[in-house]
């Protein structure tokens, strides 16, 4: 790590602790202040679908949220209790990664926390989930890789809503031989508030996780600029992967089945089953 990378990190490292078995942990307390969040409520949320998707990966909550009281003063004399995690650097690399995208400071949190084992780790687990959490997964995956690739085509010279737009059809039109973002929307009969990537099973997001990941990085190791050209490389992108997906003999993306309930549909189920299960464990 360079001296201007630990500088940028310094409020990551000056609240970090040890647990009693030696491993490095943050307090989801001063993690949230770290962050930005001034209200607690708010940053609960931010905890519960980082919890969600650490469960979905295949990891056990409780050992990367393990939940701790504590006690601090209130009023004149007094003290009252208050719940905080223990968090892992796993569990702050999720919840960063559910955070805010706006806010600056999230963003050096997730090259912080990044772990470059993640991937490997999650594949050991991926074979083993139902159909409804490898969506959660990789969806979660994109959400993440297409905040990447907006922030890379930005810096390319992709500026404009209208050129995003263009930039967005033309990696789905190599993809999907053609076809637009408005073309597939209205092939999986969706409503104008709902969005593809959401009506997606598990092996059509894989090929646009492809798609995306590999589209950010052409465009930025090839330093590629001007709005037309990053088009055409997201396009090309789009192509390669098609290609492979049909020497493979695959399914291809537009061939695949299209699911009955959306990402946002089961993301809500699950986060309604873990808050009853928090609440259950609260109670015990």
């Amino acid at each position: 790590m360079s001296n201007l990378d630990a500088a940028e990190y310094k409020v990551f490292e000056q609240i970090k602790h040890f647990s009693i078995n030696g491993a490095e942990c943050w307090s989801a307390r001063e993690l949230a202040a770290a962050l930005g969040y001034v209200k607690w409520e708010n940053f609960t949320k931010v905890i519960d679908r980082a919890m969600l998707a650490c469960q979905n990966s295949g990891f056990d909550v409780l050992d990367q949220f393990p939940e701790v009281r504590k006690l601090i003063e209130h009023g004149k004399g007094g003290q009252r209790e208050i719940v905080d995690y223990e968090l892992s650097r796993y569990a702050c690399y999720l919840i960063v990664q559910n955070g805010d995208p706006r806010k600056k400071i999230i963003a050096l949190g997730q090259t912080y926390f990044a772990l470059q084992t993640r991937r490997q780790e999650v594949a050991e687990y991926f074979n083993q989930l139902d159909e409804d959490n490898k969506r959660l997964v990789v969806r979660g995956d994109i959400k993440q890789w297409n905040q990447m690739l907006a922030e890379t085509a930005h810096n390319a010279g992709v500026i404009t809503d209208k050129e995003f737009a263009r930039f967005q059809n033309a990696g789905y039109m190599g993809l999907y031989g053609g076809e637009t973002v408005d073309d597939i929307h209205r092939r999986k009969h969706l409503k104008s508030s709902q969005k593809i990537l959401d009506f997606m099973n598990s092996q059509e997001l894989i090929a646009n996780l492809f798609r995306i990941s590999l589209a950010e990085e052409k465009i930025r190791k090839e330093k590629i600029q001007g709005a037309n050209k990053a088009l055409k490389a997201h396009n090309k992108v789009g192509q390669e992967v098609r290609g492979a997906i049909q020497r493979a003999n695959g399914v291809l993306p537009e061939q695949q089945p299209t699911p009955a309930r959306s990402i946002e549909e089961i993301q809500k189920e699950q986060l309604k089953k873990l808050r009853k299960k928090k609440k259950l464990m609260l109670d015990e």
